[in-house]
């Protein structure tokens, strides 16, 4: 009894090692190897884009830590990110990327979603960042226009020097809100043959 016991452990023991020593050897052999986030990524330039067009950003008059925070996001493969995720990348503090976030959710540049059975949310940009933020802006364009052709009567019109400054205000923003119009519907004839070709490049 004890000899097929002692077998038995023997054999068991052995076998173990010898799955230990496979999963090792598996771990040595890929040890070094770039991952595929390895292999097309290269972490410092990323980090460089991202604080340069921040600082891009921040002349336009946008928030520089919000601009960072937007540019971590677009940078990352991930679909969503936490605000932890954001904090350790970017290397602040959470209070930072709190207030980063809700600028961003307020206009509409980044989306809460809500973790099921945590605390935490995650964060997510919108399918077309781009064209989303853009056309969302396009009634301010309007309202501007509105507001500048008020101000342009109240001022006396071409009559007065103000008032006719207050028209070229006017006619520039209608002109701005018609051509995005245009661009918007161009965008979308050319981002959906571009959908296309991808789909079949992908099929061949």
């Amino acid at each position: 009894m004890k000899l097929v016991y002692s077998v038995m452990l023997e054999k068991f023991v052995t076998g173990t090692w010898k799955v230990r020593r496979s999963m090792t050897t598996e771990t040595t052999r890929n040890a070094g190897r770039p991952t595929e986030r390895d292999e097309y990524r290269d972490e410092d330039k990323v980090r460089r884009f991202v604080e340069h067009m921040a600082m891009l950003f921040e002349g336009w008059g946008f928030p520089r830590m919000a601009a960072r925070v937007l540019l971590t996001m677009m940078a990352a493969d991930e679909e969503t990110l936490t605000a932890g995720d954001l904090a350790e990348r970017l290397g602040v503090s959470a209070a930072a990327i709190s207030g980063a976030v809700r600028y961003l959710q307020h206009i509409g540049m980044l989306s809460r979603e809500p973790v099921p059975g945590e605390r935490t949310h995650r964060y997510r940009l919108p399918d077309d960042l781009w064209y989303e933020t853009t056309v969302s802006k396009r009634g301010a364009l309007a309202s501007v226009a509105e507001l500048a052709e008020d101000g342009a009567r109240a001022l006396g019109g071409s009559a007065t020097p103000s008032g006719r400054r207050m028209e070229q205000m006017r006619d520039f923003y209608v002109f701005i809100d018609e051509a995005l119009g245009d661009l918007m519907e161009k965008w979308e004839v050319e981002r959906n043959a571009k959908a296309e070709r991808r789909a079949r490049a992908k099929r061949s």
